[in-house]
Parts: structure tokens; sequence; C-alpha cells
């Protein structure tokens, strides 16, 4: 990036004032960062100069263009906070150290580094928005230039980008921005597939820019009969977008058929329609297909008309058609407020766009720390997708299977609290009822209830919804709740023979929250003291935890008695016993080279286990047996079971046939089901193998494939 480029740039845009504390700022940045290189070998100062022309593209104000040129001076030269303050005001500073404070900070954890990084980002959002845009201008540039540094760093940013900063820039609107973080960010992920685009999208231009050619001049023709005065452009999909299409709906790239969409640009909302129907009378618009973000704009206040049509010409292809106002919003999003901020519509659109970050920053304050944090925001900022309505025609947006609850809170949070009924489409519904789209919902409220119920935690789906009703726990007597909990669980505890003390170890609690959703002890005594939860469910937990934590030994015993093994013809060795039978346990199917034990089942002889069975854990330890394998080989071979878990659209089956053949197995029996929470493709197999060593080489031939995510010994 030369000087002259930006110094040019400057001078078209911005007035004379401006243009001469512009150049000032970037002369001042210019001797701080001398002398100082970049990993590519480059000038250091080609980054803030870089920065600060992509801002300069966004039509940003000049207080952002001076602290782009100066965000990096505070941490990596001796230019001190006064200094800058002294030169060019306090706005520029606090514009300076806000993106500052974005990088500098110690963290135990990448985890926690991630977390915090995201909730400061909140916060200075909160404060001025400038500092993140500023930020994503950084960070675009960096994600340009990263091809420079090592493959673990451009995979770490590339992962970091794809799940912060361009979910960011697409929530404010910015898609000039978010459409190039999100290719960048494919680069390095996944290169082999955007080679693989970049060579197959370009290899067929010709063709496409013609049949785009043919469907733009059709387009300007409707536009002329119809007297509307009007533009009409191709405009090519980023490869992110269709990358996402293909993954999501296992389609091939000929198979993609609006790898480049038409926009028509009109000066007002009427037109928009009217043309929208004229394209529908010439071109049969596709079911399902038509978008009207105009009349429900979307939560980062884009507003388009979207339908996909079948052309005359046999082809499928998309049409975009808003005002020239709404295309300048679309392509800058809340940067189009400085471009316009003397207009009230401008100041209007950057109230609506900030709102959602108020609400953030007034919810996060119930919570604990930034991982609570960071949880919290990943629903509910990037995945605003279900558009229901209020019964005075409001347009609300939430996340997708949302319920009357979640609407409830999302209007406010005393009416969260005081919700004990919802109707929707005027029927009375349970709260667990997840929304549709288009859905009008009412919420029945009382001054007479308590509050939210804890149980409404199971089924919410909006993290601002949980975050307000624990804090309601939180804030509602929180001391006395707190006292009581405790001493219930205490007292109950040493009823039942143990000390609580002794039950609550940090690793129980762990896995005690998981399955009720607390996220600290003390939050756990007030849902109790409260009654919002029961003593019973508690210990319950507890104990059983308590109980599988102490597993029982194994006896040793000085004798011992070769057994034969029924129902198999593979040997052990039981110590300890003589006379009885014998028997493979099918619970957890062990195979030569697993460590086992022998359990004495009444009336059943000895069962011979996987150390690990979990059906053990609980067991009287009088009852277990040492036992070892007497290395003679079963002419019947074993049974072992597994469970696969893999992407939705992998071919399992496939790929176990091959293992199978490929390692002399049989499958006795196999089942495969969809999960649909965690869009995972499970299937459970049941194999006939000779020895251990096989089988450890067919999960390391299954796993090695990428659409498999886990491999694992089952139990029945």
């Amino acid at each position: 990036m030369s000087a002259l480029n930006v110094l040019d740039e400057i001078n078209k845009i911005y007035p004379e004032e401006e243009v001469k504390i512009l150049a000032k700022a970037y002369h001042f940045a210019k001797d701080a960062h001398k002398n100082q290189k970049r990993a590519s070998g480059e000038e250091y100062f080609t980054h803030p100069c870089s920065v600060a022309q992509i801002l300069i593209g966004l039509k940003m104000d000049y207080a952002t263009i001076v602290a782009a040129f100066l965000h990096d001076v505070l941490e990596d030269t001796p230019v001190s906070a006064s200094d800058i303050e002294s030169e060019f005001g306090s706005e520029v500073l606090a514009l300076v150290e806000g993106v500052t404070k974005l990088d500098k900070i110690e963290f135990k954890s990448k985890e926690e580094e991630q977390a915090e990084n995201f909730k400061k980002i909140f916060v200075s959002m909160a404060s001025d928005i400038r500092v993140i845009i500023i930020k994503l201008a950084d960070r675009l540039h960096n994600m340009r230039s990263l091809n420079f540094l090592s493959h673990e760093r451009q995979v770490r940013m590339a992962n970091e980008t794809l799940e912060i900063y361009a979910p960011l820039a697409r929530r404010l609107g910015i898609s000039k921005l978010n459409c190039e973080l999100e290719d960048l960010c494919l680069k390095y992920n996944d290169p082999e597939a955007f080679e693989y685009l970049a060579e197959n999208i370009h290899h067929k231009i010709e063709e496409r820019e013609a049949f785009v050619k043919k469907v733009v001049d059709e387009l300007r023709g409707i536009i002329f009969e119809s007297n509307i005065k009007g533009e009409v452009f191709g405009r090519p999909k980023h490869f992110y977008s269709i990358y996402k299409k293909m993954k999501k709906k296992n389609l091939t790239l000929d198979q993609i058929y609006d790898l480049t969409a038409v926009r028509v640009l009109v000066n007002t909302v009427d037109e928009c329609y009217e043309l929208l129907g004229k394209i529908h009378k010439r071109w049969a618009p596709m079911p399902g297909r038509i978008k009207d973000y105009i009349a429900m704009p979307k939560e980062n206040m884009y507003q388009s008309l979207h339908t996909t049509v079948v052309t005359t010409f046999g082809r499928v292809f998309e049409i975009q058609i808003r005002t020239y106002e709404m295309n300048n919003t679309a392509e800058y999003g809340i940067a189009a407020h400085w471009q316009y901020k003397e207009q009230k519509s401008s100041t209007d659109n950057f109230d609506k766009r900030l709102s959602w970050i108020r609400e953030v920053m007034e919810w996060q304050g119930g919570l604990k720390d930034s991982k609570d944090f960071l949880e919290s925001l990943k629903g509910d900022i990037y995945n605003t997708e279900l558009l229901v309505f209020t019964p005075k025609g409001e347009v609300v947006s939430l996340v997708k299977d949302s319920t009357p609850v979640d609407f409830a809170y999302r209007i406010h949070t005393q009416v969260g609290n005081r919700c004990v009924g919802a109707r929707v489409n005027g029927k009375m519904v349970p709260l667990t009822t997840v929304l549709q789209v288009g859905d009008i919902v009412e919420i029945i409220t009382s001054n007479t209830t308590k509050g939210p119920s804890w149980d409404w935690l199971k089924f919410v789906k909006t993290n601002a919804a949980r975050a307000k009703i624990k804090a309601f726990y939180k804030k509602e007597k929180a001391d006395e709740m707190n006292k009581l909990g405790k001493q219930m669980l205490e007292v109950e505890a040493k009823n039942r023979g143990y000390s609580f003390g002794e039950l609550l170890t940090a690793d129980a609690f762990s896995r005690l929250s998981e399955k009720m959703s607390f996220t600290g002890q003390d939050e756990m005594y007030i849902a109790v003291g409260s009654g919002a939860v029961s003593v019973n469910q508690i210990l319950v937990k507890l104990i059983d935890i308590h109980k599988k934590e102490h597993r029982p030994k194994v006896n040793h015993y000085p004798t011992g008695i070769t057994a034969k093994v029924v129902h198999s013809t593979g040997d052990v060795t039981i110590k300890g016993v003589d006379g009885l039978l014998v028997r493979f346990a099918r619970c957890c199917n062990p195979v030569p080279g697993d460590k086992i034990i022998g359990f004495v089942s009444r009336g059943r002889g000895v069962a011979v286990h996987r150390a690990d069975c979990p059906n053990m854990r609980a067991e009287d330890p009088n009852r277990f047996l040492e036992a070892s394998w007497t290395g003679k080989a079963g002419e019947e071979g074993y049974t072992a079971s597994l469970r696969i878990n893999a992407k939705e659209d992998a071919q399992v089956l496939s790929l176990v046939s091959n293992a199978c053949a490929k390692f002399n197995m049989f499958i006795l029996a196999i089942n495969g089901r969809i999960d649909n929470k965690k869009h995972v493709a499970v299937v459970d197999i049941t194999l006939k193998i000779n020895k251990k060593d096989d089988l450890d080489n067919f999960i390391k031939f299954v796993q090695a494939d990428k659409s498999i995510i886990d491999v694992f010994r089952n139990n029945n």
C-alpha cells in the first residue's frame, strides 16, 4: 500500500480541514513505526495504511481513519496515551485505547482467552461501535497477509475469525467485510475446497457471464417497459456461501445453479414490489424461494426482496430487488450511519442495530465469568432465523426452535418473569411449544406469580432467556435461599449416611452441572432453598456419582484354576474358585487383550467383564475375582461392539464393509440413526473378531476417514 494511494483517496473524500488532520496522523504513525517490519518483510506501516484504506472504503468518519493509522502505536511504539490526546484529542484516544485493550491481556488458557476477548469486544461495542469496526478492518488485513505465518497460526487465526469476527461483521450488516473474511477463512481451513472452487468457477466463467447477460438484458427490458429508473447487474456469490450450500445439502458444484445472483436497484419500495410481480409474470418462481426482507428485515436491518425463478432458457436463477438506500445498508451495514448521520432514518437504523448490543450488555451482568458470556452469545448473536409477530404486528427475531418463554424475555425481562401462559395464533398453547415462522404470539402475565420456573431452563433456546431466569434466582433472596439450601442438603446427606462435603467434589459438581445447568454451587443452593429443585434431585445424582467414583478393587486369591468359557471357545483363568460355570458378559464383550475381571453372579456362575465395564462400578467388591487370559486363541472368535459417530453425509456402511474385508471380520449386527440435535450419524455395530489387534486396526482404519468424528467400544 503506497502512501500516495491512501493520501489521494483521503483528498477525494474528506473536507480540507479533516484532510490536514488525517495527513498529520499518517505521518505521526509512519514515524512511530519507523524501522519496524512485518512477518512478510514489508515496512510495518503498510498495515495501518491498509486498515485505514479499508475503512475509507466503508466511508467511515475522519476520527475513525485517524484511529486506524494510530491503532498499534500504543502497543508497539514508545508513543504514550497523552501524546495521542495532545495531538489528536480525546475522541481519537478513546478509539485507539479501545482497539488496544482488545489485544492486551494475559490468559491462563486458550479457552479463557477466546472467552475474555469476546466479552471485551461487546464492552467496546457498547461504548463506541467504531472500535469493533476498526478491529474488523485490522483482522481483514491480517487475514489478507496470513500466508507469511506458520500453518498452525494460519489455522488458529482462520478458526477464530470464522467463529467471532466474520459473524460480527455479518450481524453488523457489513457484507463487504463479512464475505471477504469468510472466503479467506475457507482458503486456510480447507485449501483443497478453496482451490477447487476457484479453478472450477473460473473455468466456466464465460458460459456463466453469457447467461447472466441474457437475464440482465431481459430485466432491463422489464424496467424500461415499466417506466422505472433503475440498475441491473450480476453479482458473483462468494466462495464460502457456495461451500456452505454444498456441505449442507450434499451438492456438487454442477448442482448449484445460483453461483451468480442478479441484483436490481430502484428508487422506491413500491417499485420493488411492482418489479417482483412482473418478474414472476415473465418467469415462474420456485415455491418456497421467495423471501420478503423488506416487510420483515433481518436483525442487522438488511432489507431486500429475494426470488428464485426458472428462466425461459431453462436455468434457475436468483434475483434480488432493493432500493439504492437498502443496497447501501446491505453493503456497509452499521458503517453507513457515518455517511448519512445527519438523516433521521440513519439515526433510527443505527439505534436499532445497537439495540441487540445493549440487550446483551444488560443481561450479561448476571453471568459470572467470561466463559459463561461466550457460551451465552454463540447461540443468540449468530443464529437469529425465526421471525414471529406480536399481536400488534411488530416483528420479533428469535433463534430457531424458540418457545413462548423465549419470546416473553425478548419483549422484556419482567414479561418473562411474570409469564404464566401463552397464545399462539389465538390458541392457548403450552410454554414448551416450538414457535414457527409467522406465528402471532401473545404472552399472558400475572403480577402474583413468584417468578420464572427453574424447569424453563430445560426447554428455552435463547441464552438471553436462560441468563435472565438464572439472574432472577440470584437476586431474589439470594443469601437467605443460599444458606437454607446448603443446610437442607447437608442434613439430608447425613440422614442417608454421607457427609455432604464428601459427596460434593469439584468433579462431582461439574458432572451434576452438565445435567442441571448450574454455573456455580451458590446457584445450586439457591435453587434448592427456593424450592425450584428438590433435595432428592441433587443427592440422588451426587450419591450415584460418588458410588461410581469409588470403584471396587479386584480381590486377589492365592490359588487359580483354568475354566472353560461358556458361549465362546476362548479360555480364561479365574483365581480363587473351582467348579463354577464361566461365561463372557454380553454387556461389554471382552476380547483377548482387554483387561478383565470375574464377577460371581447369583445362580449363573462367573461372568467375565472388561475391567472398565460401567456396570461393575457400583457392585459389591467381595464378589469380584481376578481373571486373566490363558493365551489360547478361540476357534469361533469373539464379539465386540463399537459405536461410530460420523458426519450426517458420511458413507459409513461402505467404509465399515471395506474395513471388515481388509481385516477378515464379519458383521453380526448393525444399526444406524441420525442424531438431529447433534447433527451426526450414529452407527452401532457388532463384529466377530479373532483377536484384539484386529479390532484396534479396524478402529484406526475407520478413524482415518475425514467423515468420521469418533469410534469407541460400546456397552450394550
